[in-house]
């Protein structure tokens, strides 16, 4: 009973911490929440426990120990102050050693996506083919096909805009409609030329031949081929190369002299899928993937922005119809018809296509015009703040730096007795970390048996 009760008054003794200065006293027991941290472990606080001054001594950042010591007093909850970057308190996280678990939580909490494990093939060299394709950063050489890979990318799109133009337009439309509707003689193509023959083409081989190559051997050597076909982004890829092959595919029934199958529009569709290409520069572009985080992280925002100007449109379509049907030569024929005009105006685009002409149709439309103002600045700066935050999170994580942060020396530790093999007086550690007494008079307390201590070991 009487040494439970020792335990109990120990724990409930106060402790001096001094951080660069600024002097913190809390209770033991306060400490003693979390035993495997540095704080909260008698045997790795004492390594910085100042006998001369009786308090443990933290050459550290003192704003970020205002947060360390609420987690400690609040029994395990961490906030980071708003003034100390990211990278800074994750660094005093470490210093006190409060756990991987507590700082992966607090990574969750901050935003930061939960890191997958990265697995690796088992056989050496699909480990390298797959570094090299997948992780840019591994190497040198995977540097290079990174750059090689967004000029592909670069040249492909670049391709895919100029071959709209009028002068290269006409004739790849030509050989379309005279493949597609035969019951037209009239359509004059040039002899003897093909589609294989056209520049553009040929390019956009090149272009397929390596986004192919890229896309089979991170198949070879991916280390989970059902994970492979499930990522987004290799779904992307799979789906950039498809219009080429169906272009080749009627291009040859063609040739051929058959009846296609497939008609001008679809044709028209499968080739604006090629624009989908520019997504595969988010495999190596830090700013499309904070576009993609912010817009992910702000779903709730958007979700709520359409719904607002889901409402908007129909209150101000209805409004406008009712308050135009009886004027001659109206635009608003009907309310469905009216909803264009009420997205335009919401928006404030305005392109003049519809108005009103009626003063009732005016006061309608100036009413959605300001409605529309109000409902679209309402969830941006949140979805702005978003951005704001994943810029400046992924900015830090950029700084590659290396720094060395200066070392807090830990205090010399008191001798062993050489009889025992244990630290002599044990007494005088209980008397270190009381500080209820003065402290003048527990400094001259351990002084005093430090150097009995001495002695003893001598003899």
């Amino acid at each position: 009973m009487e040494n439970r009760r020792r335990c109990q008054w120990a724990l409930t003794e106060r402790l001096a911490i001094n951080v660069s200065g600024m002097r913190y006293e809390t209770q033991l027991r306060t400490l003693a929440q979390f035993p495997d941290s540095l704080l909260g472990d008698p045997q790795r606080r004492i390594r910085y426990f100042d006998p001369l001054r009786n308090e443990v001594f933290l050459d550290r950042n003192r704003i970020c120990f205002d947060a360390i010591l609420y987690f400690y007093q609040s029994g395990g909850r961490l906030r980071r102050p708003a003034n100390i970057p990211l990278d800074m308190f994750l660094e005093e996280l470490r210093f006190y050693e409060l756990g991987e678990e507590i700082i992966d939580h607090f990574k969750e909490d901050e935003g930061f996506a939960k890191e997958e494990e990265r697995p690796l093939p088992e056989k050496k060299w699909q480990q390298q083919i797959w570094m090299l394709f997948e992780y840019p950063e591994s190497s040198s050489g995977a540097r290079i096909i990174a750059i090689i890979s967004v000029m592909v990318i670069v040249v492909s799109i670049l391709i895919f805009c100029l071959e709209t133009l009028p002068e290269f337009r006409n004739e790849k439309e030509r050989r379309e409609v005279r493949m597609l509707i035969s019951t037209k003689p009239t359509i004059l193509v040039s002899p003897g030329f093909t589609a294989f023959q056209d520049p553009f083409f040929i390019v956009e081989t090149i272009c397929i031949c390596w986004f192919s190559f890229e896309l089979i051997m991170r198949f070879i050597s991916a280390p989970n081929k059902m994970h492979f076909f499930k990522d987004i982004m290799n779904i992307i890829d799979f789906f950039a190369i498809l219009p080429y092959f169906v272009t080749v595919g009627t291009e040859l029934a063609k040739d051929k002299d058959t009846q296609p199958s497939v008609s001008l529009a679809l044709i028209r569709v499968i080739r604006l899928v090629r624009v989908f290409r520019i997504f595969k520069l988010s495999r190596h572009s830090k700013g499309l993937q904070i576009l993609g985080q912010t817009l992910k992280a702000s779903l709730r925002e958007l979700a709520l922005l359409i719904f607002f100007l889901f409402i908007g449109v129909i209150l101000f379509s209805s409004a406008v119809y009712f308050a135009e049907v009886d004027s001659s030569g109206t635009n608003f024929k009907s309310i469905p018809e009216a909803f264009w005009w009420a997205v335009v105006t919401m928006t404030t685009v305005g392109y003049g296509d519809m108005c009103p002409g009626t003063v009732g149709g005016k006061l309608v439309g100036s009413m959605c015009a300001i409605a529309g103002v109000l409902t679209i600045s309402l969830p941006v700066p949140v979805i702005v703040s978003n951005f704001s935050y994943f810029y400046h999170r992924g900015m830090e994580c950029e700084d590659t730096r290396v720094y060395q942060h200066v070392p807090t020396s830990p205090i010399t530790p008191l001798p062993t007795n050489k009889r025992t093999g244990n630290d002599c007086c044990t007494h005088s550690t209980l008397i270190c970390v009381n500080s209820s007494v003065a402290t003048t008079q527990l400094t001259n307390v351990y002084i005093m048996t430090y150097y009995s201590c001495v002695v003893q070991t001598t003899v």
